[in-house]
């Protein structure tokens, strides 16, 4: 009987990101340890399923190229410093170990469909490439939990913050209302025209509801009354149960943003003094001189992004010019940096005071997206199909 090598794989795979997730939330790293022996099992198991299968040399080669593009893609982020070394190793590792399984190898270890729809759901791609989607696109409700947990057991000041969107209840409800009225003007117009097309009632909804916010108080009083009064009374249930799904929505998307800024800024950030820092620490900001003075670049692409679109300065998305010193990637504080920030301080261009940020365990969201992976499939080709079928 033949060993069952993807199989093996996929109990190894798992069983290492339980054990990076556990390393990365205590300890803040995925060890050296772990990854480089799994590289290796990962390259050997390879060997043992081309020759027990019968397999052409060929889908080794294809293993280990695989294996390889999976490696310069994570040192890419980890340049861009989205990525930190261990998350690199860790899904090189993954790929060692479950390289090429997608068809007709996808390494599914269930097999079941829905609505006539086989899940899991495969990609054309490597199951690898499936693995890093899956799990960037986990990191959302990860990150969710994460800072939650932070603000709850180390800084509960930022509870109220978190909590406005729910104390701004009434302005909810006006939205709520305005979002209401949109969608009901879209519902009739878009019947009438016969024209029910999703995007194009989509559009319409968008639009609509800014109008309606723009136009005065007054006016926007009498606007949504009447349509709400019109909607309540052509359908009484579905406009209740629309007003109360979108109040939630709105308050929930309103915790998220919060979340995923202020809130998450100060909740996973903390000021050291500059003899305090430690090698591996994230800097919240980078540093740069210019014509001898120093000065610190805390925007994100994202604001960046934003001011340039507010200014219609384009240059504004390139970082600020100038010598860098210190850089924010994820990779954190090295020997260098922090001799340079003490003479820095020594020369009192700088403060005593350093803001470092704290690493997002990303163990976890990998070993969320290989279970998504191997149990749902790729979220990238569902949402594509699900889109489809919803415009088309």
């Amino acid at each position: 009987m033949l060993i069952n090598i993807p199989l093996i794989s996929i109990i190894i795979a798992v069983v290492a990101c339980v054990y990076a997730s556990y390393s990365d939330l205590k300890e803040g790293v995925i060890r050296n340890k772990l990854t480089f022996p799994l590289i290796a099992i990962g390259i050997v198991l390879n060997g043992i399923y081309v020759f027990t299968s019968n397999a052409s040399i060929f889908l080794f080669i294809e293993c280990a190229i695989v294996t390889g593009v999976i490696f310069a893609l994570g040192y890419i982020f980890w340049k861009m410093g989205a990525w930190a070394g261990g998350d690199v190793k860790l899904f090189t590792a993954l790929a060692a170990l479950l390289p090429f399984y997608a068809i007709p190898l996808y390494p599914s270890i269930v097999n079941y469909q829905i609505l006539g729809v086989p899940f899991p759901a495969e990609a054309v791609y490597p199951f690898p490439f499936t693995l890093i989607i899956n799990s960037i696109l986990s990191i959302l409700p990860f990150l969710l939990i994460y800072v939650l947990y932070i603000v709850v057991k180390n800084k509960p000041d930022l509870m109220g913050e978190l909590m406005s969107p729910i104390k701004d209840y009434k302005k909810n409800i006006v939205l709520t209302l305005v979002i209401t009225s949109a969608v009901t003007l879209t519902y009739t117009l878009t019947k009438q025209l016969e024209i029910q097309i999703i995007i194009v009632s989509l559009i319409l909804i968008y639009l609509l509801s800014f109008i309606i916010s723009k136009i005065p108080n007054r006016i926007k009083a009498i606007v949504v009354s009447i349509v709400t009064v019109y909607a309540l009374i052509t359908n009484f249930k579905i406009t209740i149960s629309g007003i109360i799904l979108i109040f939630i929505s709105i308050t929930i998307i309103g915790i998220v943003i919060k979340l995923l800024t202020s809130v998450s800024k100060d909740a996973l950030q903390d000021d050291y003094k500059i003899s305090e820092l430690k090698e591996g620490m994230i800097p919240a900001y980078s540093i740069f001189e210019k014509d001898n003075k120093v000065y610190v670049d805390d925007q994100s692409f994202i604001t960046r992004v934003k001011n340039a679109l507010k200014t219609g300065d384009v240059t504004l998305i390139n970082p600020p010019k100038g010598k860098l010193l210190v850089s924010s990637m994820a990779a954190g504080l090295t020997e260098k940096d922090i001799n340079i920030l003490e003479e820095l301080k020594n020369k009192n261009k700088i403060d005593d005071v350093f803001r470092i940020k704290k690493g997002i365990p990303f163990a976890p969201s990998i070993l969320i997206g290989l279970l998504i992976s191997l149990f749902i499939g790729d979220l990238a080709f569902i949402i594509e199909k699900l889109l489809v079928g919803l415009i088309y």
